[in-house]
């Protein structure tokens, strides 16, 4: 058994060392990714952002929009200002750990995982949703321990759920989690903290559908609730499949072609998944890494049912990254106690592997974003409106719509043919005839 204790001194200069390069690599993985780490989501985002105070969907909450919009006030763009909030969230994340000791060092690590560089770098809302996540579970701390009265508990810990819930609609998991906590846990002196803030903050959500979704969107609902949408065997394929990449704390991507590649990165995943459980269950969990894991549980187990009755991306490390956050923290906590300093090396692996795979499917965003400002310019179309045509949600051809977007935000995706006459509507043919995007040939 290998295990390494530093001198505080070195230990110091090494994690100073790992969060420089921690920011290196969310800054490399957008700027080396042709599009900049943006999707057909962050499209929504960013038109979101741009737009306001006008409401065009209410797909997602405003908060992410509204936090990119804070940061154009001082002279940046939609793009590169939700460049900042992601790395704003994770230096949130570092200082609010260290200024009051809760898993600093679990934290440094999770955050170096390329898994969680890619979120940081992405333009999505998962990266303003993990600052939140780890005050959520601060809060709880602070319940467990009686560091703060019931009435305290409550307020704080609903306030954080509701934040939650403006940024990502998804945080009504962790409102039944701690809904659900509170009540397997009735007798002690925290249980109605935690019951009656799950209960508000489903109470929010249902109020906030009322006031705000169906007033914007009365079909919102029935656009996204189906039955039967997936079989069980193809989302429980899914399901392992997202599990095991999400706890793969290397590379969080497989190939969608298959391939013999893949039984590596599931194989490592699923190794990892069960080291997970063996520490969990043999050694002694505090009451703060109890609620932890309950509440990723909770909601992994009600991501994974969602999808049987609301139309929803299927399971990744994306859409687990607020609720596989805090496995990682309790197991890189477990680790610590069995390797000590060695576990560092976990964090310098994965960014290593992630420059790799970085470096070989790297494009060039600054180059590609120079020649689309220049033909959005010689066409007139920087500030105007725009549509881009796309056969269907699969089509390729989306990544140069998802590229306009870091660029001029107002862009909608149409899907009729009968669209692609009118001057305003763009398409990959019409706009790589005149210039040269440079794609992503690993891929």
């Amino acid at each position: 058994m290998i295990s390494v204790k530093l001198n505080p001194k070195y230990e110091k200069t090494l994690q100073t060392l790992l969060i420089i390069l921690t920011y290196i690599m969310i800054i490399f993985r957008f700027l080396s990714n042709e599009k900049g780490r943006v999707s057909p989501d962050s499209i929504r985002y960013l038109r979101q952002s741009e737009m306001f105070p006008i409401i065009d969907n209410t797909t997602a909450p405003l908060g992410y929009p509204l936090f990119i919009k804070f940061f154009t006030l001082f002279g940046l763009d939609d793009f590169w200002s939700s460049k900042l909030v992601g790395l704003l969230a994770y230096t949130f994340i570092l200082i609010f750990a260290y200024k009051r000791k809760f898993f600093f060092k679990e934290l440094i690590i999770s955050s170096a995982l390329f898994s969680f560089v890619s979120i940081f770098s992405y333009t999505m809302s998962e990266a303003l949703t993990l600052p939140f996540v780890i005050l959520f579970f601060f809060t709880a701390h602070q319940i467990i321990k009686n560091k703060i009265s019931q009435t305290q508990g409550i307020f704080y810990l609903t306030l954080v759920l509701i934040l939650l819930l403006n940024i990502r609609y998804s945080a009504l998991f962790f409102c039944v989690g701690s809904l659900v906590f509170g009540l397997m846990k009735i007798g002690k002196h925290y249980w109605k903290s935690f019951a009656i803030s799950g209960f508000f903050g489903v109470g929010f959500y249902g109020l906030y559908k009322i006031t705000f979704i169906d007033y914007f969107n009365k079909d919102y609902i029935n656009s996204f609730l189906e039955i039967g949408l997936k079989s069980t065997p193809k989302l429980l394929l899914e399901l392992f499949q997202g599990l095991t990449t999400t706890f793969n704390p290397f590379i969080h991507i497989a190939d969608p072609n298959g391939g013999i590649i893949n039984y590596g990165i599931y194989g490592i995943g699923l190794l990892t998944i069960v080291v997970m459980v063996f520490l969990f269950v043999k050694t002694k969990l505090s009451e703060t890494e109890k609620f932890i894991l309950i509440i990723s549980l909770v909601t992994i187990v009600l991501s994974y049912f969602i999808q049987y009755v609301y139309s929803v991306n299927a399971i990744d490390y994306r859409l687990l990254a607020p609720f596989s956050i805090g496995i990682w923290m309790v197991f890189f906590r477990k680790i610590f106690q069995i390797f000590d300093d060695a576990t560092y090396a976990i964090a310098f692996l994965s960014l290593a592997t992630g420059f790799v795979f970085s470096w070989l499917s790297k494009g060039n965003y600054l180059e590609n974003r120079k020649a689309i400002t220049e033909f959005l310019k010689s066409e007139t179309m920087m500030d105007k409106e725009l549509k881009f045509f796309m056969k269907d949600q699969m089509d390729n051809d989306g990544q140069t719509a998802e590229l306009i977007s870091t660029v001029n935000p107002r862009i909608y995706i149409t899907f009729k043919p009968s669209d692609t006459l009118k001057n305003n509507t763009l398409t990959r043919y019409k706009v790589e005839k005149k210039i040269n995007i440079k794609k992503n040939n690993y891929q």
